[in-house]
């Protein structure tokens, strides 16, 4: 048998790194280039009006309650519930018309990293500069895919006071037939926001306005709202209790157990409205 010969330490090192070259070498300088310019991992999946429409038949008068049982049921403990501070801006005991059901439409802002107006403006020329920014900087692209049954999710840096929701704008979303609106954020106008009645979970009241404030990034892909993830195209169920996010893979499972969890609920408490001589009202019909 041979001695082993002891290599010297140089030469050691060099065949080292001979041998792992295939581990340290960069990426083609194709993908490396794709990397740079910027690449989404997570695809955005595209549903028909008519599948919507079917799922949210399949969630109708659910609550967020019973929809996380349902969560539960499918392995999904704990996914989906948004930060308990995101809560309705109102609420109404009686018909319930806080609440909401409705399959989510994503947009997300970031803070601007431009200078805000000059100082010294006149009227004009600042609302010229106000609509520029509106224009090309901070848009609302999700405009042209709500539908009937959409809930608009807006990621958005949660400690801006910046009301990307006002007044105005909400009411042009009901229109277009959004049933809902979620925010990591603020919305201004909450006064008029209550009184016209559509539904709204925030985290808090905010005052600017989105020119010299933020800028869109993206619309109808993933964001993070609440902490949680929200594809476009999941249900978003929204009530007294917060909002929880069900992937659309799994809504159906969901929802066939979420009914009879609801169905018992009402039964029970049926009886003991009747037991304590109350009548009816609309968490029991």
């Amino acid at each position: 048998m041979l001695p082993r010969t002891k290599l010297p330490r140089v030469l050691t090192t060099a065949l080292f790194l001979a041998g792992s070259a295939g581990l340290l070498r960069a990426e083609p300088p194709a993908k490396a280039d794709e990397y740079r310019a910027g690449r989404n991992f997570i695809a955005t999946k595209v549903y028909s009006a008519e599948d919507d429409a079917a799922v949210l038949k399949a969630f109708e008068g659910l609550r967020v309650a019973d929809v996380t049982d349902g969560m539960d049921f499918v392995g999904l403990t704990n996914v989906g519930l948004m930060d308990p501070e995101i809560q309705p801006l109102w609420k109404d005991a009686r018909e319930y018309k806080h609440r909401f059901i409705g399959i989510a439409v994503t947009v997300r802002y970031v803070p601007t990293q431009r200078p805000p107006a000059p100082a010294g403006l006149s009227y004009e020329a600042f609302r010229a500069w106000e609509g520029t920014w509106y224009d090309e900087l901070s848009p609302e692209p999700f405009m042209e895919i709500i539908r009937p049954g959409s809930a608009i999710i807006i990621d958005e840096a949660p400690d801006a006071d910046v009301g990307s929701i006002g007044s105005n704008n909400i009411m042009a979303w009901k229109l277009k037939g959004a049933v809902g609106v979620v925010t990591d954020a603020t919305a201004r106008d909450t006064d008029e926001v209550i009184t016209e009645g559509v539904p709204l979970y925030l985290r808090r009241p905010g005052r600017g306005i989105r020119p010299g404030r933020n800028e869109v990034e993206s619309v109808n892909r993933p964001v993070v709202v609440g902490g949680v993830l929200v594809n476009p195209g999941d249900v978003i169920v929204a009530d007294g209790d917060g909002v929880v996010v069900v992937p659309r893979e799994q809504a159906l499972k969901v929802a066939e157990f979420a009914y009879k969890i609801i169905a018992g609920d009402k039964d029970g408490r049926r009886n003991l409205y009747k037991a304590l001589g109350l009548p009816e009202d609309a968490s029991v019909r």
